[in-house]
């Protein structure tokens, strides 16, 4: 086992092949179901994401709490011209001491993933069995992985700009899961026959639109994360019986898909759940096979803790 050596403290460094080995999605999404229904009842704690900005790159910075189990941290990363870099940094509660320095770049994929997983189990339709996944780039994986841990999906259309990234995506992924993904030609097509749709991609402009949507969808729309980008329209947004979001505070200040219809008068905050209400019992899961349902996910810091504290205890089950 890694340690690393500050005053008198010798905190576990953690590489990422070990988080690889250590937390599957199963465990990720357990953990991270835990945390919500936590949150809900202020057993933790969670600070939306702060940016510090240079010329070169930027600086992202979010921390979060689990009180009930004992642990507080944050994630740093590092968007760079070179490359991104992620580093989340694990505490003990009680006493402040540095328990770990985890590279996070796979657990930032995982817990994502998970986030949508917690999100899909409480909001879609128990018998949805055929997902849209638009993007194939490096946390597509992540969303299907999740989708199909909390229902039994038969079938996988995938739609990505890039037709050989598409065709990749869909051959790896049919290999892993063991169910038929076909890469289409445009996003009308992925999403024609969708039960589950998952947006994950860079767009700056709205690519699923209200004309799309059919009664009964579920969306997690987890690629954009900040006011410059969005992946649903104004109309697709209004659509939607239900939108929950992994943190309301953090909406404001991210998520244009919300922010865009809200000041058009299109939407309103109180429409707007925090899916740890709905994890926790506080709200009403999906409540009729119509309803439209959307998790706009930004990405927390309890998320990221809480995945932190997974990969944690399980490197440290068997240590003496």
């Amino acid at each position: 086992m890694e340690h690393i050596t500050l005053g008198t403290s010798r905190p576990l460094l953690v590489r990422e092949a070990q988080v690889r080995e250590l937390l599957s999605m199963a465990r990720a999404i357990e953990v991270l179901e835990a945390a919500f229904r936590d949150w809900a009842y202020g057993r933790a704690t969670n600070q939306p994401r702060q940016r510090v900005y240079t010329p070169q790159g930027t600086l992202h910075l979010m921390g979060a709490a689990w009180h009930s189990k004992g642990y507080i941290g944050y994630k740093a990363y590092l968007s760079f011209l070179t490359g991104t870099r992620f580093h989340v940094v694990l505490a003990s509660a009680h006493t402040g001491e540095l328990l770990a320095l985890i590279e996070a770049d796979w657990l930032g994929r995982i817990r994502t993933g998970a986030a949508s997983g917690v999100a899909t189990k409480y909001l879609a339709r128990e018998n949805a069995c055929t997902v849209a996944i638009l993007g194939a780039g490096g946390q597509a994986a992540t969303q299907l992985e999740a989708v199909c841990a909390v229902r039994p999906i038969e079938q996988v259309f995938v739609y990505s700009r890039t037709p050989e990234k598409r065709e990749t995506f869909a051959r790896q992924m049919q290999n892993q899961l063991g169910i038929p993904v076909r890469a289409t030609d445009s996003i009308e097509a992925a999403v024609a026959e969708a039960d589950i749709i998952c947006t994950i991609t860079t767009a700056r402009e709205p690519i699923l639109t209200g004309a799309m949507l059919r009664s009964g969808m579920h969306i997690n729309a987890a690629g954009a994360n900040s006011m410059a980008r969005r992946e649903l329209d104004t109309f697709a947004v209004g659509r939607c019986e239900r939108i929950a979001v992994d943190d309301p505070q953090q909406a404001r200040l991210e998520a244009a898909e919300l922010v865009v219809p809200i000041e058009l008068r299109k939407l309103s905050w109180e429409r707007v759940q925090p899916l740890a209400h709905i994890v926790g019992g506080l709200l009403p899961p999906r409540q009729s096979a119509g309803e439209i349902t959307l998790f706009k996910s930004l990405g927390i810091a309890l998320e990221d803790v809480a995945a932190a504290a997974a990969v944690y205890e399980a490197l440290t089950a068997h240590t003496p």
